[in-house]
C-alpha cells in the first residue's frame, strides 16, 4: 500500500473514530420533561383555562422538537394522570438524564405577565415563596403526604429550608441552563424578562441533576392566557426551550474532553493518569464538578465513564497530581497507566 494511500486511511479511520464517539456521547444526552398537575389536580383554572392541559400540550410539542434534536426524552406523564411529585422525580432519577425540565402556567391576583423560571433554593421574597406554594400544594391530593414527605408543610415557610441541601450541587448547572431558556423567551419571543428565580419547589429538591421550573405564563391575565392556550403560542413557547436545551446541551458536549481521548489512540507509550471518579454519569467537565480541578478528562469504559486528571510521562510526575487530587478531597483517588486509549491498572 503506497504512502497516500495509507495517509487517507488513516483519516478515514480518524472521522470515523470522532463519529462514532460523538454519538455515543450524544446519545446519552436525557432530559426529562415534566408537564405539571394533571388527573385531579387541575393547578391553575384561570378565565377557562387549565394549567393542567396547557403544560401537557406544550411539553409534547417539546418532546418532539428535542427528539427531532437527536435529544433523548423521557416524559413524566404524556396524558391527562394524576402522578405525584416524588414519583415525578424518581421517573427523572432512573433514567440518569442530564437535565430535568417540570412545565408550569402561573397565576396572580393582578393582570402581572411574562415567563419566569426557577431553579432550587431559598425564596428571596413573599412573591417567590407564593410560587412555589401553590405549586408544592400539589401534595395535598397525595394520601400520607405527611409522612411521605417528613412533615413537608407548603405554607411554612421554614420548611423550604430543608429543601435546598440535596440539589445543591446540581445549582449552578441549574442556573445555567435556566437562562438558556429564559433568554430564549425574551430573545426569541420578546416575552416580557421575569428572571431567572430560586425557591423551594419539592418536585426539584429530589431530582439528582440539572434541574429547572418553567411558568411559561399568566392565566389570569386574559392576553397572555389566549397566548399559552392557542396552538401558535404552544408551539412557540416549545420551540423557544427546545432552542435553549440544544444550545445547552451542545455547550455540555463540547466542554468533553473527547477529541483528546481519540487522539491518544494515535500515540505510542504509556502516560501516568489519575482516575478520580467513575460514574454511569456522564458529567459536564467543568471544574465546578470536580472540586476546583481543571484540565479533567473523560473515557467511556463498559457502563462507566472514567474521570482522569492529570497526564505525566513519569510516575514520580503522576505522584504529585495524585496529592493534589487527595488535597481537593479525592480521597480515594488512584495511579493509572494510559495506554491504546484504555485504563490499565498499576498492577
Amino acid at each position: 500500500m503506497n504512502s497516500f494511500r495509507l495517509t487517507i486511511l488513516v483519516l478515514l479511520l480518524s472521522v470515523t473514530n470522532f463519529i462514532f464517539s460523538q454519538q455515543d456521547l450524544n446519545s446519552q444526552f436525557t432530559v426529562v420533561i415534566d408537564p405539571g398537575h394533571g388527573g385531579k389536580d387541575p393547578g391553575a383554572v384561570s378565565n377557562g383555562y387549565y394549567e393542567k392541559i396547557i403544560a401537557l400540550s406544550t411539553s409534547l410539542k417539546l418532546g418532539k422538537l428535542l427528539q427531532d434534536n437527536g435529544v433523548n426524552v423521557v416524559y413524566t406523564r404524556k396524558k391527562d394522570v394524576f402522578v405525584n411529585l416524588l414519583e415525578r422525580a424518581n421517573i427523572a432519577n432512573r433514567s440518569d438524564a442530564q437535565l430535568f425540565l417540570s412545565i408550569h402556567c402561573n397565576a396572580h391576583s393582578s393582570q402581572a405577565y411574562g415567563a419566569e423560571t426557577f431553579v432550587l433554593g431559598l425564596h428571596a421574597n413573599q412573591r417567590n415563596f407564593e410560587v412555589a406554594k401553590k405549586e408544592n400544594s400539589v401534595i395535598f391530593f397525595e394520601e400520607d403526604y405527611v409522612n411521605q414527605y417528613n412533615g413537608f408543610d407548603p405554607n411554612n415557610p421554614e420548611s423550604v429550608i430543608g429543601l435546598t441541601l440535596m440539589q445543591e450541587e446540581y445549582l449552578d448547572q441549574s442556573i445555567i441552563a435556566a437562562s438558556y431558556i429564559q433568554n430564549g423567551f425574551v430573545n426569541r419571543l420578546k416575552r416580557k424578562n421575569r428572571n431567572v428565580k430560586q425557591a423551594g419547589f419539592i418536585v426539584l429538591k429530589y431530582t439528582y441533576m440539572p434541574s429547572v421550573l418553567i411558568e411559561l405564563g399568566f392565566l389570569t391575565n386574559k392576553t397572555e392566557g389566549a397566548y399559552l392556550n392557542s396552538v401558535r403560542g404552544q408551539n412557540e413557547m416549545a420551540d423557544a426551550i427546545a432552542s435553549a436545551v440544544v444550545e445547552y446541551k451542545n455547550d455540555f458536549f463540547q466542554n468533553l474532553s473527547t477529541t483528546n481521548l481519540i487522539n491518544d489512540l494515535n500515540e505510542s507509550g504509556t502516560s501516568y493518569r489519575i482516575q478520580i471518579a467513575a460514574s454511569a454519569k456522564l458529567l459536564e467537565l467543568k471544574p465546578y464538578n470536580f472540586k476546583g480541578l481543571k484540565s479533567v478528562d473523560v473515557i467511556k469504559d463498559g457502563n462507566l465513564y472514567k474521570y482522569l486528571y492529570g497526564k505525566h510521562n513519569t510516575l514520580e510526575d503522576a505522584k504529585r497530581s495524585l496529592n493534589e487530587a487527595k488535597k481537593s478531597g479525592y480521597k480515594s483517588s488512584f495511579i493509572v497507566k494510559y495506554e491504546n486509549n484504555r485504563v490499565r491498572s498499576l498492577n
